[in-house]
């Protein structure tokens, strides 16, 4: 008899509006960013799933969709375009007479519920949609298994400096999870929340719909979930990850991991043909690189025209870097244009902005300032008029 039944469902929380990603993502879903020249950022996690043998996922959107739906489409590029299973596009709708947006990362999984159900999942992989990384969840199934947990938390060790911006997982030498402080000022340990979540699904099923009826909650994993079920003596443990991972939800984050691509010793590897980053790209003719170009330590993708300098960036499709133009250790994303004689440095273009002739972007760092860069960011379709200055971590709308 043909049957939906799943060992395990992935639900890929995509929704958020990336406020702190400013101008990038005015328009634009924050999982459907450009990375590393020919990526989105949600293409780490969709790349994750089918990787490690999931092949049922339920993308959650809300934020200004449609971008994102559209290069989600039937999930081919991903190997996701399946009979039984593959990736589905989940953005809030109406329930009989009410309808409402997702109030909540916990909120979002229990207006899905049914969805879930469907396939009789005996876990769920909750996944968000605003990290770049790469992770064999079936390992972290196996792990959730062996512990018999009720909940397992993916957790990265960060140094203690860093401890009070992350939520972090105390635990005993078993790795078992005693207590969940959400950004503390002096924190017990370095055990830092990825917010990536295996359940039980019937757990986290009865959880979420206490969790709605309660209407005290934030519907949030993190404040209510995870804290509800540790009070009620629920088995949690942390499950250790220690790849390359970084959460690129601020400017100075997302300029960072760009970089992090060039370097081949930070831990991030596209070019891994045991654990391929897949990706739908448009047909774009081969790049071009003039006669008098200067090209150093920088990623290049398909279209692009350069008669420029680059150093140390990272190049989308299409991009044209005009003569005398130079660009250093910048972030240039899709159809955007570096025009003749402009300077560019530290900082990301958006998509299909243009920075006028002789214009000069940003400017050289030796360090961080309180652990952030100081990038300046040309906004989409913003234009830089010639001969501006634009300043050190100014916006260009």
């Amino acid at each position: 008899m043909y049957s939906n039944k799943k060992e395990c469902v992935a639900m890929l929380l995509a929704g958020g509006q990336g406020t702190r990603l400013y101008s990038l993502t005015r328009d634009l879903a924050k999982p459907a960013v450009s990375f590393g020249g020919k990526y989105r950022i949600i293409d780490f996690p969709l790349s994750n799933c089918i990787n490690s043998n999931i092949d049922t996922i339920g993308v959650l959107t809300q934020y200004k969709p449609f971008d994102l739906n559209q290069y989600i489409g039937n999930g081919q590029p991903w190997d996701l375009d399946r009979l039984n299973g593959g990736v589905f596009v989940l953005p809030p709708y109406m329930k009989g007479e009410t309808s409402d947006w997702y109030k909540g990362t916990a909120n979002a999984i229990y207006q899905n519920i049914e969805f879930v159900d469907k396939f009789s999942p005996e876990y769920v992989l909750v996944l968000s949609g605003d990290h770049i990384y790469k992770m064999d969840y079936d390992q972290m199934l196996d792990y959730h298994k062996e512990k018999k947990a009720d909940c397992t938390i993916a957790v990265i060790n960060v140094s203690i400096d860093e401890a009070s911006r992350f939520g972090i997982m105390n635990t005993n030498p078993d790795n078992s999870v005693y207590e969940f402080e959400e950004k503390p000022k002096k924190p017990k340990s370095t055990n830092a929340s990825m917010g990536i979540y295996i359940f039980n699904w019937s757990k986290l099923r009865k959880y979420l719909i206490d969790d709605e009826n309660d209407k005290t909650s934030s519907n949030d994993f993190g404040k209510n979930i995870i804290p509800n079920m540790l009070k009620d003596g629920q088995r949690l443990f942390a499950y250790n990850f220690s790849g390359y991972w970084k959460d690129v939800g601020t400017i100075s984050s997302l300029w960072e991991a760009n970089m992090d691509v060039l370097n081949e010793n930070s831990g991030i590897n596209l070019d891994d043909s045991n654990w391929k980053i897949y990706a739908r790209n448009t047909a774009e003719p081969p790049h071009h690189v003039g006669k008098d170009a200067i090209v150093k330590n920088s990623l290049i993708t398909e279209g692009c025209k350069i008669n420029g300098t680059v150093i140390n960036s990272v190049l989308s499709t299409g991009v044209e870097i005009c003569e005398g133009a130079v660009v250093e250790d910048c972030n240039i994303m899709p159809g955007a244009k570096i025009c003749k004689g402009a300077v560019v440095k530290y900082a990301i273009v958006g998509n299909n902005a243009v920075v006028g002739e002789n214009a000069i972007v940003g400017d050289k760092q030796s360090e961080p300032v309180n652990g952030q860069w100081q990038i300046t960011v040309v906004g989409p379709n913003a234009k830089v008029a010639p001969d501006t200055v634009v300043p050190v971590k100014a916006m260009v709308d």
